[in-house]
């Protein structure tokens, strides 16, 4: 399916997502959404919750995956959310292998991400004789490996993560298939 971008009659604002800075979600808020401000939220029910309160106007959420399917927790809570769909998109999705600048591919001895996302390049990964960590989530996982330091640690991550923390691409396309897709959901709260 191509990328639809249809991004909803929600007005101007904040966008509540889940994940850090440089994260699919926060990709997928500044390409779909830029007149919005970007609100990151550690958990999927933080930023349904900044919905609820008034705090953001609305949330983008990931809810399946083309490779893994349902993306959980977020699919249930969506599901759960009493919450206006005003818009989803699937968004491609393409793992950078990243570490700090000037690190070889021969250095890395560990590749943290989400957990779904290590998922989506398990293949390439052991092809490559890596072993995955899981951490917070793709971004996150990012910018720990900036924070370490470590040359034996690397992330899988979308590229603007790099741009975020300063790290240096070893390899793109690190996602077992090339129609590694996620669909987005936009919420905003009920009316009324």
């Amino acid at each position: 399916m191509d990328e639809d971008t249809d991004t909803g009659s929600v007005v101007p604002g904040r966008v509540a997502y889940q994940g850090a800075p440089g994260a699919f979600s926060h990709e997928a808020c500044l390409d779909l959404r830029p007149w919005d401000e970007a609100v990151a939220f550690d958990t999927f029910t933080e930023a349904l919750d900044a919905v609820r309160s008034g705090d953001c106007g609305c949330a983008l959420i990931p809810v399946e995956n083309s490779i893994i399917g349902l993306v959980q927790p977020a699919a249930r809570l969506v599901a759960e959310a009493d919450m206006e769909l005003v818009a989803e998109v699937w968004r491609p999705i393409r793992l950078a292998l990243m570490a700090m600048p000037g690190t070889r591919l021969s250095d890395i001895r560990t590749v943290e991400s989400h957990p779904i996302a290590l998922r989506q390049c398990a293949g390439t990964l052991t092809q490559m004789g890596l072993t995955p960590v899981e951490g917070f989530d793709t971004a996150g996982a990012a910018r720990s490996i900036a924070e370490a330091g470590d040359p034996s640690r690397a992330a899988a991550a979308p590229i603007r993560a790099a741009e975020v923390y300063g790290l240096s691409i070893l390899r793109n396309d690190l996602q077992d298939t090339e129609h590694n897709r996620t669909r987005f959901v936009l919420l905003s709260a009920q009316p009324g």
